[in-house]
């Protein structure tokens, strides 16, 4: 696998597929999907290149390394549609063998341009603020964390800050000395119109002749202003913000009106800077309670809408569809201007993350989900995504495009991440969707060198029908975005894949096809796909969570059965290839993941996951499908352990890494030396470096991850070893004497692989 890791670290792509199928129908045969997963932003080399892309009149393809090229005509070659296209001149006078431009060198299958003459002009940021908070001194911790991002923003960059408890308030930025804002209703949703219209965005009135009139985004000069001129002001507006003045009732929530609040930022921006990148920041710490988008009543008698209310349709559910439909409306209209939607919601209780959801998958928005404004999980996360790259900008692009190009013999069923579909059919389209489908563009309206995109392919190539001779499967993915710098730029990654020797028509798939495909089968990124595949079903409404599982059960039986080793009806002959090995223990795992076990969370945690599953990077969703676990002991370094509770020993510590959290879990010997003081004896040295290695490890997990995960220690039999526990495979001492026995109904992995051997060998 290291060479599918080495391809992502050059290219931001794998497939789960290096070998395809050369027909639709041994496509079918294949089980796991041919799939890509591409992270648009991946570092690249080299760097931007200043002139525009060289692109086949026919297809749209760009020029790349795959282009056969003609030196004595001075022409290239389109992979894709077979064209052949003239070099313009600037090229033509100085190409040749030994003279390349950069888009043809071998190494540089992916390249990134910087289109002249296109600008966009700054980032905007526009902080949208609840303000109904418990205490003064949670508010508080929130607005010291909004007063060090602007010390983190670009000077040059817009900033505006509208605030919200009952009544939506958008404060002017650019009056340093008598802060002024515009109350609006939280319980009426306000066209952009309108808003432009209430904000003085319209001129309105008789102008002298000769007077200029304002455009709207020079009106808005109220609202967003760059740093630099509004810092002081923005400064001077959080210091005097407080808690919503409306008094709340004991025994209620108080009337708090996210809805209306984002619908305004959405209007404002709408109307003021369309196309142009903007992200409309919201910090949220309870229910909407008012105006549209409610998803609570006010009475905290009234219990918030459960997994199982939604499922029924009863009538603690009632708000979840018409708040549902609300947001992915304002989602829509965020996508086609090109805007995003983070959300920073902390709070103990549900704050209608759910239904808010659509606005930050639609628009490739970050979301971040904790207890409180003064936990690190929110503060340290907040401050990380405005750190800067290698050249001095945000590590961020804006109002992003992504097309996907395939040869003829390939078609796309759809991406799944955090994109929509702009709706725009081709030949490569195909009729089965999933994901966001039925086109081959999507609309991402804020990137970062994370965020990653799964895509579904199909083979179309009908069987018994001959591949020309030395054709390869190639796919290119182009995207346009606006870069920090306010640049637009073009990332441009072109892949050749291989095909698979075909087999005769009527006949079963022959063992060398099988062979040949299982070379290049990449375990990782099949996870990756499968799980965003799984969490896609799970969502998209008419299959149940035990439908979904079995399916992947189903997958899991067929794709040993036609890829393992083994005799018909004899399971102790049963072995799977290398590349298969992990496979398995990943499918088990996730069945038993909170992104498919929803019993134990709520709907806002659960969309949570999932919401992070389905945008992160390969590496990122193997942590969160499987935890990975650390052992350290005195008997040598730290080392790898299996997930399982033969792990958990009374003389180790184990560090466990579930990506949303980090666990440090002492053994009760280790627990009980600590609570000693052995540590701080000079005879026990060894002791204490054994206590600080776990932590030193965690820090550095947490260093690089976004967003910061949760951080727990804990010891042996206490209360919080639930959360290592909850991760571990239930063996109950199958494999050895165990020390800690795992009371669940879950089967062990030793007990799944059985049954899964058992039923492959003998389904052939």
């Amino acid at each position: 696998m290291a060479h599918f890791a080495a391809q992502e670290a050059r290219d931001g792509v794998r497939f789960t597929w290096n070998i395809w199928p050369s027909s639709k129908i041994e496509a079918t045969r294949s089980v796991i999907p041919c799939g890509s997963v591409y992270t648009p932003l991946k570092n690249c080399t080299p760097g931007p290149l200043k002139y525009e892309p060289v692109r086949d009149r026919r297809s749209g393809c760009v020029l790349n390394p795959w282009c056969p090229v003609d030196f004595q005509t001075k022409q290239w070659t389109c992979p894709f549609s077979n064209s052949r296209n003239n070099f313009p001149p600037h090229y033509a006078q100085a190409i040749s063998e030994t003279n390349l431009p950069a888009e043809l060198i071998q190494q540089y299958t992916t390249v990134e341009y910087e289109l002249p003459g296109k600008f966009n002009g700054p980032p905007i940021f526009l902080y949208v603020v609840d303000t109904c908070f418990h205490t003064e001194e949670d508010l508080d911790e929130l607005k010291d964390s909004l007063h060090q991002s602007l010390a983190f923003l670009p000077e040059t960059a817009l900033v505006g800050l509208i605030s919200f408890g009952k009544m939506v308030q958008v404060h002017e930025v650019g009056v340093a000395d008598i802060p002024k804002s515009y109350s609006l209703r939280g319980n009426k949703v306000y066209s952009p119109a309108q808003v432009s219209e209430m904000l003085g965005l319209i001129p309105r009135g008789r102008r002298r002749p000769g007077q200029p009139v304002p455009t709207p985004a020079e009106a808005a000069a109220r609202f967003l202003l760059p740093v630099e001129q509004a810092q002081f002001s923005m400064e001077q507006i959080l210091d005097d913000l407080q808690k919503d003045p409306w008094p709340v009732k004991s025994g209620y929530r108080p009337e708090r009106c996210t809805g209306a609040a984002v619908g305004v930022a959405v209007s404002l921006l709408e109307s003021t800077f369309a196309k142009t990148g903007a992200r409309i920041m919201l910090f949220t710490s309870g229910p909407v309670t008012y105006g549209p988008g409610r998803i609570a009543a006010e009475k905290y008698t009234a219990q918030m809408r459960s997994r199982n209310d939604i499922e029924k349709n009863n009538k603690n559910a009632a708000l979840h569809a018409p708040a549902l439909k609300y947001y992915e409306g304002l989602a829509a209209r965020c996508v086609a201007n090109g805007h995003t939607v983070d959300i920073f919601a902390c709070n103990l209780d549900q704050v209608g993350l759910l239904e808010q959801m659509p606005m930050v998958q639609k628009t490739g928005g970050v979301c971040v989900m904790g207890d409180s404004f003064k936990q690190s999980v929110f503060k340290e996360s907040f401050n990380r995504l405005f750190e800067p790259g290698e050249d001095g900008f945000l590590k961020m692009g804006f109002a992003a495009k992504l097309e996907v190009l395939t040869s003829p013999e390939i078609k796309i069923c759809g991406a799944l991440g955090s994109c929509a579909s702009l709706k725009r059919g081709g030949a490569n389209v195909s009729d089965t969707v999933i994901g966001e489908g039925g086109t081959n563009a999507w609309g991402i309206s804020a990137l970062d060198p994370n965020s990653t995109l799964g895509f579904v392919f199909e083979v179309a190539q009908p069987a018994g029908s001959v591949i020309a001779q030395g054709r390869r499967p190639h796919l290119q993915f182009v995207t346009t975005y606006q870069h920090a710098s306010g640049a637009i730029r073009m990332r441009v990654t072109t892949t050749a894949l291989q095909w698979a020797p075909p087999t005769p028509q009527g006949q079963p798939q022959a063992p060398s096809v099988r062979a040949s495909m299982i070379q290049g089968f990449d375990q990782e990124t099949a996870v990756a796909l499968m799980a965003r595949i799984a969490v896609w079903r799970a969502e998209a409404g008419g299959e149940t969570i035990a439908d979904v599982l079995r399916w992947l059960d189903r997958s899991l039986i067929r794709l040993c059965t036609k890829f393992a080793n083994y005799e018909k009806d004899k399971p102790e002959s049963f072995s799977l290839p290398h590349e298969l090995t992990l496979y398995p223990q990943f499918m088990f795992h996730l069945r038993r993941s909170p992104f498919l076990q929803v019993f134990n969370s709520s709907p806002d945690e659960t969309a949570y996951y999932r919401h992070k599953l389905m945008c992160d990077t390969t590496s990122n969703v193997l942590v969160m499908v499987q935890p990975s676990l650390l052992c350290y002991s005195f008997a040598g370094p730290p080392t790898p352990v299996f997930l399982d509770s033969d792990s958990v020993k009374a003389d180790v510590i184990l560090l466990l890494d579930t990506f949303f959290q980090v666990v440090i879990f002492h053994g009760s010997t280790i627990a009980s030396w600590r609570d000693q003081g052995y540590q701080n004896r000079a005879d026990h040295a060894n002791f204490k470096h054994l206590l600080q290695a776990p932590i030193s490890d965690a820090q550095t997990i947490m260093d690089n991850r976004f967003p910061v995960p949760r951080y727990i220690v804990c010891d042996q039999g206490r209360s919080q070893a639930r959360f290592l526990l909850a991760k571990l495979n239930p063996s109950r001492g199958e494999t050895g004497d165990s020390s800690e026995v795992i009371f669940t109904d879950d089967v062990s992995l030793r007990v799944f692989m059985q049954h899964l051997i058992k039923l492959s060998v003998g389904s052939s």
